[in-house]
């Protein structure tokens, strides 16, 4: 691990010891390395150099739109290779609540997460990307051969 100086004015430092703080954080260099990990991922992200990324995509729809939770279970059903986990939550008579967690490239989930959250009646959508480097072990790149029974 190299050290590195920098220099701060008063006023940054100030207000950036007070962040440590609220976020709890045992010394600067530990907030230093969180800040920098999630600016140079979120740049990866924008930039289209992350190639595999886990999602947390959560959105608010009315679930009395018309076929809007056939449409969203046949969308999920499409791109099961996708799909982690949904949670289902109903906020009150009307609206309900989703968190669907994600893994696989980067530009599958991202294009899941906008086709769900351009569904009519789908509103308050948000993904939520974090970069990973997929193992030899990860199952998001499967071999085998996706089959539609057109009977059921």
């Amino acid at each position: 691990m190299e050290r590195v100086t920098i220099s701060l004015d008063d006023g940054l430092l100030e207000a950036f010891d007070a962040y440590i703080g609220r976020k709890g954080y045992a010394n600067r260099s530990e907030a230093i390395r969180d800040l920098l990990r999630a600016k140079l991922d979120a740049d990866n992200v924008a930039e289209n150099r992350a190639t595999h990324a886990v999602g947390c995509l959560s959105y608010v729809f009315d679930h009395h739109q018309r076929e809007l939770v056939r449409r969203l279970t046949h969308t999920q059903h499409d791109h099961h290779e996708l799909l982690l986990s949904t949670l289902h939550v109903h906020l009150d008579h009307d609206n309900c609540l989703e968190v669907t967690l994600l893994r696989g490239p980067t530009g599958g989930v991202r294009a899941l997460a906008e086709t769900i959250m351009a569904e009519t009646g789908v509103r308050h959508g948000n993904l939520h990307l974090v970069t990973i480097e997929p193992s030899a072990a990860d199952h998001s790149a499967h071999a085998h051969a996706h089959t539609h029974d057109e009977t059921a």
